[in-house]
């Protein structure tokens, strides 16, 4: 490894990475959901849902929180409303995500109801079109999870609109997720108002594997999750964009920032050299809910990578 050799985005593409917060719908990209609207006007000329690019052109990436789930609620539920759609933005997620050099992904979804197809339908498309591809490994929300384990489910999410919900009512079902032998991670203080105390505590009580986000807590808290030594996924474009930090994008296809770019942002913020990107790496290999044999694999990947580029 070259510590004298200036970090840039060659580096942190080729770099395997680990992508361990990442969600269905919002890793889309825009051009998929262009697509996706292009094939309703064919069939429906007189759509009335709004072409993709227009509402967000491919430049624009200073949304806010509210306007993500804004966006998410009136138009791109309207663009994945059937299995055809579904498989075909997942394999672009897929595609996209592994170009990017992500060597492990868990990509997490809530199974939904439409046009007369079940959740596990649902699921299960999901779970086919990843068959096609490597690396397999999926991250599906808690609905079937413990059923599908040996097709690839690895763990259940807590997530969603943080200002929505009392998350005390999950408590039971991620117990018995957990006593199934499923990792478990969370939306942990994601905006201030899912950051009071009695969210926070009731949410450390779950016995959580890893955090997602991790933006508004207090110092006490802080010191807690250091003394469980709890993982962390920090998503900086994506929080950054709401109005900072591992190298988890959440929602790439709004924010617009693969994780490659969350890597590059790291090394330039923060100060941190080639070598130091790749420690992150490891570290990240030892967070993921995927088994012994999927960690040797991205471990003897990165010993390569760092032989490659000494």
């Amino acid at each position: 490894m070259g510590p004298s050799k200036p970090v840039d985005r060659d580096f942190t593409i080729a770099l395997p990475k680990v992508e361990l917060h990442a969600h269905l719908n919002g890793s889309t990209s825009r051009q998929c959901l262009h697509e996706l609207w292009k094939r309703k006007k064919y069939i429906n000329p007189d759509c009335s849902i709004t072409d993709p690019l227009v509402m967000m052109p491919p430049d624009k990436v200073d949304y806010t929180l509210q306007t993500f789930f804004q966006t998410f609620s009136t138009f791109i539920y309207q663009l994945c409303d059937n299995l055809e759609s579904l498989a075909y933005a997942a394999n672009s997620v897929l595609e996209d995500f592994c170009a990017d050099g992500v060597r492990y992904l868990e990509i997490r979804t809530i199974p939904r109801e439409f046009h007369g197809k079940t959740r596990a339908e649902y699921l299960s498309t999901v779970l086919d079109t990843a068959a096609t591809r490597q690396p397999r490994r999926q991250w599906i929300s808690v609905h079937l999870a413990i059923a599908n384990r040996e097709r690839g489910v690895v763990g259940v999410d807590l997530c969603g609109d943080p200002t929505k919900g009392d998350v005390t009512m999950y408590r039971d079902a991620f117990a018995h997720a957990k006593a199934h032998g499923l990792g478990l991670t969370v939306h942990f203080a994601e905006t201030p108002v899912s950051g009071t105390r009695r969210e926070l505590d009731a949410l450390l009580d779950f016995r959580p594997d890893r955090l997602g986000h991790v933006i508004h807590v207090p110092e006490d808290i802080k010191e807690e999750i250091v003394r469980l030594r709890l993982g962390l996924e920090l998503c900086m474009s994506c929080n950054v964009h709401g109005q900072l930090i591992e190298g988890g994008t959440d929602d790439v296809g709004f924010f617009c920032s693969p994780v490659s770019n969350e890597y590059l942002l790291a090394a330039q913020h923060f100060g941190i050299d080639r070598a130091g990107l790749v420690r992150i790496c490891e570290k990240s290999v030892d967070m993921i809910f995927g088994g012994n044999d999927e960690k040797n694999r991205l471990h003897r990947l990165l010993t390569d990578f760092k032989r490659s580029d000494a």
